[in-house]
């Protein structure tokens, strides 16, 4: 086990060591631990090399806002360790990672294991919203709902001790760690990339799974060209957790017969092909048929006009920006590329600011404007760009010293309002 700096990762080994690597990614708010009732199988076969998110399980908490930042991480702490080819299975998150290496740096990945991972998971506004419900209330809530998130109601009925412990994950990882995995997973895009993964992939996801089900999974199988879909019954979102053999199974035999040249091990130079003796076992699974993808690309004129559409829904959310297309029509459509274009593509894209800068100038000009009409989405955008509601107070209170009492006081009755509904968590 080793833990460096912010550009490594905390990982645990088992297994022989001149054995093929084959590599377990966790999912968001669990750690390597995760993963314990696959190892005495899999490290039969494999040397088994297990990492944590930073500040989670308590590795080092240095943030990484980006699913590739989390990717350059891990290849930097397979590098430290002279692995340069392995097999990779990645739960949730861990699934963004494995599938981005092996868009990114196809030839040092073997075969792909995808488990409850979505091309996209969800939108952009949910994981930013849970972000902010976490810089306002802290890691509570979300550890109170992870159970029923992650497993089936009568697993979770049966099995209070695993719960426990699930909760008990959440609750020590780092908070901004979380934060800044939940912008990596709202950022998290490779709808139309899917046909470039290039090796041997199964998607396997929990026939019950209500987080990244079937659906999700479906479309990675479509879009995948070498890949095959594998549902677990009786299984969720955590589904290593809740149906430990079944899915041992289905890996001892994905990568088994999968495997190409990845047979680098720790820290062992590459050997002759590897074989695992086990007996084939049937798993549940089945292979789609293509679907449509849909169409994740932005439309626009020119650079400045997309670089402002990404930064609009940045700040503002999806739900926001749709519905101000939605609304324009003829008359109003000038104005909003204006909007576009300029306020976000040329003034909030400057480097000069950070966001959270940017938005304690854009409160304090709504209110003083008197254009409290604004002031709603603005508050919105403050709290998704790290304001914390005491921070808004704070620059509320300024506004009343400069722009009036009337002004700021009517400010806070819409900022009350909308922070509330932002960060009370769901029930």
């Amino acid at each position: 086990m080793s833990e460096t700096d912010n550009k490594t990762m905390k990982f645990q080994v088992d297994g022989p060591e001149d054995a093929p690597v084959l590599v377990l990614g966790p999912s968001l708010g669990t750690t390597w631990h995760m993963w314990d009732r696959q190892i005495p199988e899999l490290s039969q076969h494999w040397r088994i090399f297990r990492y944590d998110l930073p500040g989670h399980g308590g590795a080092p908490a240095h943030p990484a806002a980006a699913v590739t930042d989390l990717a350059d991480r891990l290849l930097a702490t397979l590098d430290s360790v002279g692995v340069q080819s392995f097999g990779y299975v990645g739960c949730s998150i861990g699934g963004a990672v494995g599938a981005d290496i092996a868009l990114r740096h196809p030839q040092r990945v073997a075969a792909l294991a995808l488990v409850a991972a979505s091309p996209r998971f969800g939108t952009a506004d949910e994981f930013r919203q849970r972000g902010v419900i976490v810089r306002s209330n802290g890691l509570e809530p979300i550890a109170r709902t992870s159970p029923e998130r992650w497993f089936t109601p009568g697993f979770a009925a049966a099995q209070p001790a695993i719960v426990e412990w699930a909760v008990q994950m959440v609750r020590t990882t780092d908070p901004g760690c979380y934060i800044a995995a939940c912008e990596a997973l709202a950022a998290f895009d490779i709808r139309t990339e899917l046909s470039r993964i290039g090796v041997p992939t199964l998607v396997l996801v929990g026939a019950e799974d209500k987080v990244t089900g079937p659906a999700e999974a479906r479309t990675l199988v479509a879009g995948i060209p070498d890949a095959r879909l594998a549902l677990v019954p009786g299984a969720s979102h955590l589904a290593p957790v809740e149906q430990p053999a079944a899915v041992t199974d289905l890996l001892l035999m994905h990568f088994s017969t999968a495997w190409q040249d990845t047979l680098a091990s720790i820290p062992v130079p590459p050997s002759p092909g590897f074989a695992a003796p086990f007996a084939p076992v049937v798993p549940v699974a089945e292979i789609t048929a293509a679907v449509a993808l849909p169409d994740a690309s932005v439309t626009g004129s020119d650079d400045r006009y997309d670089r402002g559409m990404k930064v609009r829904r940045e700040v503002l959310g999806d739900a926001h920006v749709d519905a101000a297309g939605t609304a324009s029509d003829g008359f109003t459509e000038d104005f909003q590329e204006l909007l576009t274009r300029y306020a976000w593509g040329e003034i909030w894209s400057r480097e000069g600011l950070d966001r959270r800068s940017r938005s304690c100038v854009s409160l304090t000009a709504v209110v003083a404007s008197g254009h409290l009409g604004g002031l709603a989405q603005h508050v919105r955008a403050a709290l998704r760009n790290g304001l914390t509601p005491v921070e808004i107070k704070e620059v509320l209170l300024q506004t009343a010293v400069y722009c009036g009492i009337p002004a700021a006081g009517a400010a806070f009755e819409i900022a009350q309002s909308v922070i509330q509904e932002e960060t009370t968590p769901p029930a």
